[in-house]
């Protein structure tokens, strides 16, 4: 991919998209992955899931 494009790519993608960090115990995120795992789930869509509920409130 050429660096214009690259550069392009990723620039568009800011426009839409915006990290969200926190900082959790270990044990918490591993028990949780499990459980996404178990659900076939990724943490991104159970996340928005979650915020979804959060925010229908």
């Amino acid at each position: 991919m050429p660096r214009k494009s690259r550069a392009d790519y990723f620039k568009k993608r800011r426009e839409n998209l915006k990290h969200f960090n926190v900082v959790l115990p270990k044990e918490l995120v591993e028990s949780i992955e499990k459980r996404l795992y178990e659900l076939g789930k990724t943490k991104t869509a159970w996340l928005i899931e979650k915020i979804d509920e959060e925010l229908k409130k």
